[in-house]
């Protein structure tokens, strides 16, 4: 006969009507399917206490942690997002009558729904360049997803052969993934592997360019030229385009910046906020084809490989991703406004 924990009301009723029409505890229990035991504590309770209610008391060990240890705790949190395990308990136990273990830890904090996970990577934003992001976002928050259909984005990425698998972990709330404390800032850096620039717009997929050596302005007028040119003018026709381009040295170059108010009949270059990523749809296509290499079935082994899957990959991205990424736009000018030119979650 298995065990059975709290029984309803009505199971317990139909014990002690049992017990009362003359059943002994053994016959009890074959008649009603639950164990002896059980039998015996739900008669002895009805008797001792006339207890008919389900409701069991003092079950299970009692927690080693309250509300005012729980309060503890997150103020620990609080302070230190990257703590270990082994550090919050420790300093937790500092000063208390009653330590913990790690175990009791994990099971507190779980239980006031913080779980470990990796911060978000944002780009680290100065106080001017906050300024800088709200004044865009304020200029273009009456923008409809058709505004944005005119707009073409482009940047340059960078993807390597190998990846570093080392990763900060953090202890944060579900709705804490933007809180400044759980976030780790990054700068712009360089590193090895493939680089490519490309574009595209709501309309279509633009070209993607393989960029053999450092970007300079001399690379990057021949861009402008031989593909920003033929695409803003072909899918633009009626000059109401504008190109997207972010603040990289080689993109503010004179001779660039001289191109470009050489056409300036033709389209228009969108002044854009340093430090925006954020706003920038076509990191997410980045994201796209560095999940896809990941997914590889035979990984490219060498540079070569490793080009000609990102040129392949590109060219498989689907219409819906790209459109709905420029779909997001007003979304993320509310964003950007929402954190006053601080970090957004895209």
């Amino acid at each position: 006969m298995g065990k059975k924990g709290d029984l309803s009301n009505f199971e317990r009723g139909m014990v002690v009507g049992a017990r009362r029409a003359g059943l002994s505890i053994s016959q009890s229990a074959q008649l009603l399917g639950f164990s002896r035991t059980t039998i015996s504590r739900v008669y002895k309770e009805w008797c001792e206490k006339g207890k008919t209610s389900s409701m069991r008391q003092s079950c299970g060990r009692k927690c080693l942690v309250d509300a005012r240890g729980q309060r503890r705790m997150g103020r620990l949190i609080q302070a230190d997002r990257r703590a270990t395990l082994t550090e919050i308990t420790t300093r937790y136990n500092r000063g208390m009558q009653q330590s913990i273990c790690e175990a009791t830890t994990r099971t507190t904090l779980r239980r006031m729904g913080y779980n470990s996970r990796r911060p978000h990577r944002v780009p680290l934003i100065s106080t001017t360049n906050r300024k800088k992001r709200l004044q865009f976002a304020r200029a273009h928050q009456n923008w409809t997803v058709e505004d944005w259909k005119n707009v073409a984005w482009s940047d340059e990425s960078r993807f390597l052969l190998r990846h570093s698998n080392g990763r900060v972990r953090i202890w944060r709330k579900q709705n804490e993934n933007m809180d400044p404390s759980c976030l780790v800032t990054t700068v712009q850096a360089g590193g090895g592997g493939v680089m490519v620039w490309g574009m595209f717009s709501w309309h279509t997929l633009g070209p993607l360019v393989p960029i053999g050596h450092r970007l300079n302005a001399t690379g990057y007028l021949s861009i402008v030229s031989d593909h920003v040119h033929p695409f803003m003018t072909t899918m633009y026709p009626s000059s109401d385009g504008y190109f997207q381009q972010d603040n990289a040295p080689c993109h503010k170059a004179r001779i660039i910046s001289n191109w470009f108010l050489e056409h300036d009949n033709e389209f228009t270059v969108l002044k854009w906020p340093p430090q925006s990523p954020d706003l920038n749809p076509i990191e997410h296509l980045w994201d796209v084809v560095e999940r896809e290499l990941r997914a590889l079935d035979v990984h490219p082994t060498n540079l070569h490989q490793l080009q000609d899957a990102i040129l392949s990959l590109w060219a498989n991205i689907t219409k819906e991703c790209f459109q709905h990424l420029v779909e997001s736009m007003p979304r993320r000018i509310k964003a950007v406004l929402k954190a006053k030119g601080g970090q957004t979650p895209y």
